[in-house]
């Protein structure tokens, strides 16, 4: 049964003003809505590198917080978030909009006011006419009519002003958005509705269905339909028809986003065409509400959600829940440039996932079925899960663990309804878009993050048997048998880096499992996650693709053949749940710091070299890595860097998608000066705060307070660190901190402290396989011998064998962290990394390959991960110097062995 958490949400202070969503803190920053820009992201600010446009693809309408409705101008000019700052020319303002992807969708039902007895393609603007702020927006065209909107979370409201002495018209096209649609729209009194069927999103077959009811305040003076030809019926009180955009292209293995910019003008479709007397009020209002269930549920939501609330009413509203979100992180001091930044950045943060029920808890789910959420919660869709897994997801749930909750739980009954977790939701259908298995981090974070009134068993269940399922995990199977997904299947995009995400979803599915006292299937996927060692190339250092016969193919770090939207130098660092072991196998801190430093030589060079692209997501974990390696001070310093030279408060301010919100997200913890690094885990990492006071209050009674008096971007680096009036020298900050609440002050500097944090005592946890503190002794197995490195043999590839136990160095062997099996100075190997029966064992450098993974199970096995095998003695033959091998695991005496 689901746990049900009590909550008001954010609806109660859409529906009514003088009803804040929760009792919010006295702010540090009166109004943050005064700071948000929501035109941030709205122009390209870096280049195309062909992964959705170099523009954060976001829009300026108006929108609530997790709003279903967000009712946006569309320009000439398509990117992909509707809206192009540098052009001039609007062609609607459609009522859906998702905020900074790199594919389109929804658009649906645009509203196009006009002048005169037709319907027109566009009007001319000025920005100098434009305004928008958290749940408003406005615009003046040229011909003098202007066009306001703001909405609560399931409805709209617009006013038109038109100019005096010209006839006052509007079209509403129930068969336009972005991609195909169709529709119906029928023409009442003075009302429209109907419905909208769109989907199509980077080609995909999703499909959904938007009911909509439109009430004005005025009968229509003339009303009539238009279809493609743009003439006016007026006999005819409703239309059906449908639309068609050139094609996306198809969802693949080998997809790429399409173009961000494209020039779309489209005839007609299914539009209503309606004139107002305005003689005596030259303002005509228009209330409208939408559902993805039913017509009836549109108009309800417009009832209840609006009542008979005025357009200032209603903007105040919404701009008051706006403020009791974004007021959870409270700042004092910092310039206007900051403040800006850091707001513009949370707003982008919040939008979605999007509230997708009904007032009356029911939805549309991935069987197509109505169901209903208990009342008090709600059902959210649109999950960028791709993007939003790696910080996005925890900052919800770091400031509203309630909506979270109901966001996970909606994840989960996607999974219940469509029969799997899909990487990429668009309403109420899966589209398979990008790689990897993020939902599952999904749910795994936010439940770490304390957001955990769900159903958090349930979800547990059905993400591993997802694991299992080709639609959740393309190439599970080779997965499974390999340890890495192999070059060459042709469902899988990118097999090496879809293998780092198979392993950081395995991370965060061990440590949900572990939360919930499921130790078999914590203990299995964390091994599970341990997987990047199957691609780690010891000679190269990087984590390279793999064929199925084990073989590396040829090989550079340039490289983007094997890799999704990035090159294999950007994912050599993708491993953010184990920077240790990584880091021992890449051969240690000092190497490690100089390839670092070398990689941020750039901070967005894209994905032909081998530096950082904090233009898109692969890389967003890396300047955080430092901290791993004993030098913190540098990830103050890249963190700093990123954060005012790539995200600035202007309309080019984002130089990548935004993506639902996960560059944004990024900023806003980049601000903080702590990041979420292991998916799944609620440890933070620590870069520097950029504000001198900042009180995070998480919605739940627990509030995180940091001091930093003397802040500036100048003043970047730490110097010290009271945790709860404690002296730390750790990069970090533990999960019961985050859970509970606490007081950081820090005291910072203009100068690097080189010494604070570069302990290995100090650095942030990894989380790897083998025991926490190592053990030695002997492995004991047949006839009561002694597993025993051959000591004649002083090279690479000495024997690993049975031998008389006889307590010398031979037989020393040392249980390691990073689950090997050490003796005189090498590790216990497996030839070549075969995994044939009969595959020969010696001792070799470690190297931090699978090669090396060593297993030990309570029956007494010691399993090779990487080749699924049991160290065993060759046909039981104790005889000593017998050289050992992997085999098919049997549970036999030559299998069975003692250790340390």
């Amino acid at each position: 049964m689901r746990v049900l958490a009590a909550t008001l949400g954010f609806a109660a202070a859409l529906m009514f003003a003088a009803v804040p969503a929760t009792a919010a803190p006295k702010v540090l920053v009166s109004d943050p809505a005064q700071y948000v820009d929501p035109f941030v992201g709205t122009k390209p600010g870096g280049p195309d590198f062909g992964h959705g446009g170099g523009a954060g693809n976001t829009f300026p309408g108006a929108d609530a917080p997790f709003g279903m409705l967000q009712w946006s101008p569309d320009t000439v000019t398509h990117q992909h978030g509707g809206y192009h700052y540098d052009d001039n020319r609007i062609k609607g303002f459609s009522l859906t909009h998702l905020s900074g992807p790199g594919c389109s969708d929804f658009g649906n039902i645009p509203f196009m006011p006009a002048l005169g007895a037709s319907p027109v393609s566009q009007y001319t603007f000025s920005h100098a006419n434009e305004s928008a702020s958290p749940g408003y927006y406005s615009v003046a065209f040229d011909n003098g009519l202007r066009t306001e909107l703001t909405t609560t979370q399931r409805s709209g409201m617009a006013r038109f002003t038109y100019p005096a002495g010209q006839r006052a018209s509007l079209s509403v096209d129930a068969a336009k958005a972005f991609n195909a649609a169709s529709g119906t729209i029928t023409i009442g009194t003075n009302t429209l509705s109907g419905y909208t069927d769109g989907g199509g999103f980077c080609g995909a077959g999703n499909r959904y269905r938007i009911y909509f009811q439109a009430t004005f305040d005025r009968p229509f003076a003339t009303s009539g339909v238009a279809g493609a030809d743009g003439k006016v019926d007026e006999s005819r009180k409703s239309i059906e028809g449908k639309s068609d955009v050139p094609a996306s292209p198809k969802v693949g293995p080998q997809t790429r986003k399409p173009p961000a910019i494209t020039n779309d003008v489209t005839p007609l479709a299914a539009s209503a065409f309606v004139s107002f007397d305005t003689s005596t009020n030259r303002t005509v209002t228009a209330r409208v509400g939408i559902s993805f269930v039913s017509l009836d549920g549109a108009q309800a939501n417009l009832n209840a959600e609006q009542g008979t609330r005025s357009f200032d009413e209603v903007k105040t509203g919404t701009r008051n829940a706006w403020n009791d979100l974004l007021g959870r992180i409270n700042v004092t001091g910092g310039t206007d440039a900051q403040l800006r930044n850091l707001y513009s950045s949370l707003y982008h943060s919040l939008l979605h996932p999007n509230v997708f029920s009904d007032v009356d808890g029911r939805y549309t789910g991935f069987d197509r079925q109505i169901h209903s959420v208990p009342g008090g919660h709600a059902q959210y869709a649109n999950f960028s899960g791709w993007d939003v897994y790696r910080s996005q997801v925890a900052l919800i749930a770091l400031i509203a663990p309630a909506e979270a909750a109901d966001i996970a739980q909606s994840a989960i009954n996607q999974a219940a309804y469509g029969g799997y977790f899909d990487r990429w939701t668009v309403a109420n259908g899966g589209t398979g878009v990008m790689n990897g298995d993020p939902v599952s981090i999904i749910v795994s974070t936010m439940h770490a993050f304390g957001a955990t009134g769900f159903d958090a068993a349930d979800g547990l269940r059905r993400i591993v048997a997802g694991v299992n399922d080709v639609r959740q995990r393309p190439g599970w199977l080779q997965y499974n048998q390999y340890g890495y997904v192999p070059t060459g299947l042709g469902d899988v995009w990118g097999s090496a880096s879809t293998t780092l995400e198979y392993t950081s979803a395995d991370f965060a599915i061990s440590q949900l499992a572990a939360r919930l006292g499921d130790t078999a299937n914590a203990e299995n996927f964390l091994r599970r996650a341990q997987n990047w060692r199957n691609l780690f190339e010891s000679g190269s250092k990087y984590i390279q693709p793999r064929n199925t016969d084990t073989s590396f193919p040829s090989f550079s770090p340039t490289q983007q053949n094997e890799f999704v939207e990035g090159n294999g130098g950007q994912y050599a660092w993708m491993v953010p749940y184990n920077h240790r072991g990584l880091f021992d196998a890449m051969g240690g801190n000092a190497a490690v710091l100089s390839r670092l430093d070398s990689f941020f030589t750039e901070l967005n060079a894209g994905p032909t070299k081998n530096m950082a692209y904090l233009g898109n997501e692969p890389t967003l974990n890396t300047p955080w890595a430092y901290a791993y390696a004993g030098a913190p001070y540098k990830t103050q310093d890249v963190v700093r860097r990123a954060l005012t030279t790539i995200f600035k408060p202007l309309p080019e301010g984002i130089v990548g998608n935004d993506d639902l919100g996960q560059m944004s997200s990024w900023a806003v913890w980049a601000a903080l000066g702590m990041y979420p690094q292991a998916p799944g885990r609620a440890e933070l990492v620590l870069a520097s705060p950029q504000f001198p006071t900042t009180v995070i209050s998480r919605g739940n009674g627990k509030t995180i307070t940091i001091n930093a008096p003397n802040a500036s971007d100048s003043a970047k680096y730490v110097q010290s660190l009271r945790v709860n009036g404690q002296t730390s020298n750790r990069a970090w900050l533990p999960e019961s901190f985050v859970l509970n609440g606490g007081t950081l002050d820090f005291t910072l500097g203009t100068t690097a402290n080189t010494s604070w944090g570069s302990a290995p005592a100090d650095a942030p946890p990894s989380f790897d396989v083998g025991p926490a503190q190592p053990r030695t002794g002997a492995i004991v197995g047949l006839a009561s011998k002694c597993a025993d490195g051959d000591p004649s043999q002083t090279t690479n590839g000495a024997k690993v064998r049975i031998w008389d136990c006889n307590g010398s160095a031979a037989q020393q062997w040392t249980l390691s962290s990073d689950g090997t099996i050490r003796a005189l100075g090498r590790c216990v190997d497996v030839d070549h990394s075969g995994r044939a029966n009969g595959t020969k064992i010696q001792l070799w450098d470690c190297n931090g390959t699978g090669a090396q993974q060593w297993w030990p199970k309570p029956n007494g096995a010691l399993v090779n991960p990487s080749s699924g095998r049991c160290l065993d003695v060759p046909n039981s033959n104790s005889a000593n110097g017998t050289q050992l091998q992997i085999y098919d695991c049997n549970q036999s005496g030559a299998q069975t062995w003692r250790i340390p």
